[in-house]
């Protein structure tokens, strides 16, 4: 199997660096500043799974062509339109595209580029960033790739996906139930987002004042709403979970977007919180928190362009 990822990011190196780790044959698709880097450096991935240092191939879009049976889309939301553009001469008819990316609105865009039926689902659990030197940094020990039929089940085309991961230095589960899996991470990441960036601050942190614990459930609750209106509320195990990583008294852990927003930089802010809380309205779910949240990222964005 022919496998292009978009990108060598802290989510692209990462679970495209372990799966060409394993043998598989691996290209990563890149702007020219990258190519050279990983020229240069090769791809090194620091992970408390364990070190690589890895010699890859790259392809700069002006330099792809022909088409490959997988292509891994991991970027930014706000990049999405021009990453469509990007893949496209590398998508053929039996191609699969496997968006990795955070929340749920990125498959109306891809279906409509692409066709429904070529655009698997996916998702990603990682804490992963680029370091100061251009190297992948896994920030903690989960490192799940899970992907299926958007429309449940399985099929030959995704045990083809699950075949390939079996040897690679990651988790993987080739989900029957992925929109399901799907909404309980967006429930999840729509919360963690929200009350870091809100907070300026860590789940640990935002647990030790006197309302965090509350209002972090209260927002938790608004968005499983939407998932239950939307057919997919959590189910058990996966609440607890959730709500065990959101209210972890003992957590350093923040949002992408936090991160993203203390830099100065641009945030998924409307793809994730904004696509919930329009979610939210059109289902007529009561949602204050969602809007407050919606309405700060807002805010700093106006402020971050002048």
């Amino acid at each position: 199997m022919r496998v292009l990822v978009l990108g060598a990011g802290g989510t692209g190196g990462y679970f495209g660096g372990r799966l060409a780790e394993a043998g598989a044959d691996v290209t990563f698709l890149v702007r020219p500043k990258r190519a050279a880097k990983l020229a240069e450096t090769g791809l090194v991935i620091k992970s408390p799974a364990g070190n690589a240092s890895l010699t890859v191939k790259t392809v700069t879009a002006d330099q792809l062509s022909g088409s490959w049976d997988l292509v891994i889309l991991s970027c930014k939301a706000y990049d999405l339109a021009e990453s469509i553009a990007a893949i496209a001469p590398a998508v053929g008819p039996t191609t699969m595209v496997l968006p990795i990316l955070n929340a749920l609105a990125h498959y109306d865009a891809l279906d409509a580029a692409f066709g429904r039926e070529r655009v698997v689902g996916g998702l990603c659990h990682i804490f992963a960033t680029l370091g100061p030197e251009g190297e992948v940094l896994s920030l903690a020990p989960i490192h799940r790739l899970t992907f299926g039929e958007r429309d449940g089940g399985t099929s030959p085309r995704t045990a083809a996906i699950a075949a390939l991961c079996s040897g690679a230095n990651f988790d993987s589960v080739h989900s029957g139930e992925l929109m399901q899996d799907a909404w309980e991470k967006y429930v999840m990441l729509v919360t963690l987002a929200g009350m870091t960036c809100l907070m300026r601050a860590d789940v640990g942190t935002i647990m030790a004042t006197a309302d965090g614990g509350a209002i972090t459930r209260e927002l938790f609750e608004e968005c499983t709403k939407v998932a239950q209106a939307a057919g997919h509320a959590p189910r058990p195990a996966a609440r607890d979970l959730a709500l065990g990583i959101v209210t972890d008294p003992n957590s350093r852990q923040t949002a992408s977007m936090l991160r993203d927003l203390e830099a100065g930089g641009r945030t998924e802010g409307e793809h994730i919180i904004g696509d919930m809380l329009r979610r939210a309205r059109t289902r007529g779910v009561e949602a204050p928190l969602l809007r407050l949240a919606h309405c700060h990222l807002q805010a700093y964005e106006i402020r971050r362009k002048g």
